[in-house]
């Protein structure tokens, strides 16, 4: 875990303390690029306790990985962009056997400014009018997991004034490369430009870049660039949602 930030109090004397949560066996690139976010959040609010946990996909005691860091009045923000399993049954699982006066925050999308940050991932590589859009998302079990990433390719398309189809790596369908064959079979001749709805480089990201793809553009968070600005707002927007509606019922 890695912690950065100040401690603080607020109202009553209760400490302030946002814990962001993500999932999976992160690779180095990964972890440096999600710490970097998480250190640009305590730069931000140096009033907050700010800390970051890895909580491992496959272990199946979510509360036990999050028992260190889920203490009394800690906000968890998942650093998740659609709220799938992990973050509606694992999470909430989770802190609802530790108990406590841990809570937790929504996931970050959709979101706007996340659509910002892909729009300036894809215009870096130069997009021309005629480049076929392809939003890849990681994919979800959860219904509604998919029918956010489905929203997210309907406002970078409105964003970016051309149309954006949806691929996904896992657990969804179309499959990534299936999206890819099937643009290529309606647009022949079009570059298809893969921008991809990840939070980092990581086994998703890799593949992604070997789907099929003629371009793809970076994920949203980088190991050697600063977090975006939209991202450090977000959390701490999911972070005050949470912390305001606690004090107003206390």
């Amino acid at each position: 875990m890695s912690r950065a930030g100040l401690p603080a109090e607020g109202p009553g004397s209760h400490p302030l303390r946002l814990v962001a949560v993500t999932h999976g066996a992160p690779s180095a690139a990964n972890r440096e690029a999600v710490i970097r976010l998480v250190d640009a959040v305590a730069s931000e609010r140096p009033d907050l306790d700010v800390s970051i946990s890895f909580v491992d996909a496959s272990n199946a005691d979510v509360a036990a990985a999050l028992a260190a860091d889920a203490e009394a009045d800690a906000v968890i923000v998942p650093l998740v962009l659609s709220a799938g399993f992990h973050v509606r049954t694992g999470l909430s699982l989770g802190l609802d056997r530790i108990g406590g006066g841990a809570q937790l925050a929504a996931e970050l999308g959709p979101d706007d400014r996340i659509v910002a940050v892909l729009a300036e991932r894809l215009g870096a590589l130069g997009l021309a009018d005629d480049d076929a859009v392809l939003l890849a998302a990681a994919g979800s079990n959860d219904p509604r997991a998919v029918r956010e990433c489905f929203e997210t390719a309907r406002r970078l398309g409105q964003r970016l004034g051309r149309p954006v189809t949806v691929g996904f790596i896992a657990a969804a369908i179309p499959r990534l490369p299936d999206a890819i064959e099937m643009i290529r079979e309606v647009h022949p001749g079009s570059r298809v430009v893969v921008g991809p709805y990840l939070l980092a480089p990581g086994t998703f990201y890799d593949a992604a870049t070997g789907a099929g793809g003629d371009l793809i553009a970076d994920p949203l968070l980088l190991p050697d660039r600063p977090a975006p600005r939209e991202l450090v707002e977000l959390v701490l927007e999911r972070y005050a949602d949470v912390d305001a509606d606690r004090w107003e019922r206390a």
